[in-house]
């Protein structure tokens, strides 16, 4: 028999929601854990401000007293009233291979969707477009990253046995980094400089970009993103939430940004180097000795670059930016002995950004999938579910 539990947002809850995705794939040499405290914080009211416009319940499967699976369900209001539909989101998803736990979890889904109205079932998802998103249907050998999602291929077997078709497919390449700079990269750049009056800056202090564009950066993301798939704009106490948790770790080296003659913020690209490793050794914790390994991954050598957020001004897309942009972080990227970049999820339709890439040795080596629904009738109600653990 398989019990399906509402879970609070107690940090012991969360934590032990969290650790049975890390100890399911305990064997698994490509699977890469979140950091244990990042998702109890995205778990958690008071430290997620997309609780500020999203509802969200955390439910935990099992049988025999043992945990079996985990799934949240999740409704955010703002993506919501932007395309007029009632979709509820899934996400935080890892179960056993049975359909009984598989079921048992997304009946609990279903019904908290229902009894809010929701019409419709996505996933997975986070809570915005930041988040991991997007369940791997090609690529299970490969490693995977910080941002993204990792899973077994019987998740695919169920989704499609539970009757979702897709949503939407993101892709994902791994590009080799070139011993130069492309020929043709720094002569696009260069034109495109000169056209527009456009440069790139660097800077050496975490706190000196975070004072004079933390905010242009995530507001360039707004205006980039916005016609994107799940896409809504970051409100000011999440872009204050990015600048504290994100900009803090980041090697500014792998960092550019694009300004114009006024030194207005009008592209931007972050990267950082590959802490995929690194998380595999701490298996998600700090404490007592990840700390170490990520500090070792960020400040010292290795061999793959995660490329994390590419955004343009719509006014200056399909200008040359982007070859700005690169032709900044190439140098870099070969001075510090990087071999491989990493291009994290793309929408599969996305031809503006796919075309960056064209004049790197690449492969598409990952695809993952949201997939949908429209919401069937509740199997149960919510107050039919045991109450607590």
């Amino acid at each position: 028999m398989v019990y399906v539990h509402p879970i609070s947002t107690d940090a012991d809850q969360l934590r032990q929601y969290v650790e049975f995705g890390i100890n399911l794939y305990k064997d698994n040499p490509y699977y890469v854990p979140p950091l244990v405290s990042d998702d109890i914080a995205s778990l958690t009211p008071e430290k997620n401000p997309a609780f500020d416009f999203c509802d969200a319940q955390s439910f935990m499967a099992f049988r025999n007293g043992e945990p079996v699976g985990t799934i949240t369900a999740m409704v955010n209001h703002a993506v919501n009233e932007k395309t007029g539909k009632k979709t509820l989101r899934f996400g935080f998803m890892n179960f056993i291979d049975d359909a009984e736990v598989v079921d048992a979890l997304f009946d609990a889904v279903i019904a908290w969707g229902r009894e809010r109205g929701m019409e419709e079932i996505v996933g997975p998802m986070g809570f915005t477009d930041l988040d991991q998103e997007g369940m791997l249907i090609e690529g299970f050998e490969e490693l995977g990253t910080m941002a993204t999602i990792y899973n077994y291929p019987y998740y695919v077997d169920h989704m499609k046995r539970m009757g979702f078709e897709k949503e939407v497919d993101w892709i994902e390449f791994r590009m080799t980094v070139p011993d130069a700079v492309p020929e043709k990269y720094s002569r696009i750049a260069e034109i495109v400089a000169k056209r527009y009056d456009l440069r790139t800056k660097k800077y050496t202090s975490r706190k000196k970009i975070k004072e004079e564009y933390g905010r242009d950066i995530f507001e360039v993301v707004n205006s980039a993103y916005a016609d994107l798939y799940g896409f809504a704009p970051l409100t000011p106490r999440q872009i204050q939430h990015y600048i504290d948790v994100y900009l803090n770790i980041l090697r500014l080296e792998d960092v550019s940004l694009v300004v114009d003659k006024d030194d207005k913020l009008v592209g931007l690209g972050i990267s950082m180097p590959s802490v995929s490793r690194a998380l595999q050794k701490s298996r998600g914790r700090l404490f007592p000795t990840g700390w170490y390994h990520l500090l070792k991954a960020i400040n010292g050598k290795t061999d793959t670059v995660d490329l994390l957020l590419v955004a343009v001004l719509p006014e200056y897309q399909s200008k040359g930016v982007n070859a700005l942009i690169f032709n900044d972080l190439l140098p870099g990227y070969i001075r510090n002995g990087y071999k491989y970049a990493e291009s994290n999820p793309e929408l599969e339709n996305n031809e503006n950004v796919q075309k960056q890439w064209e004049y790197f040795e690449r492969r598409q080596h990952r695809r993952r999938r949201a997939w949908r629904k429209e919401m069937p009738a509740a199997t149960l109600r919510l107050k039919d579910l045991e109450k607590g653990l």
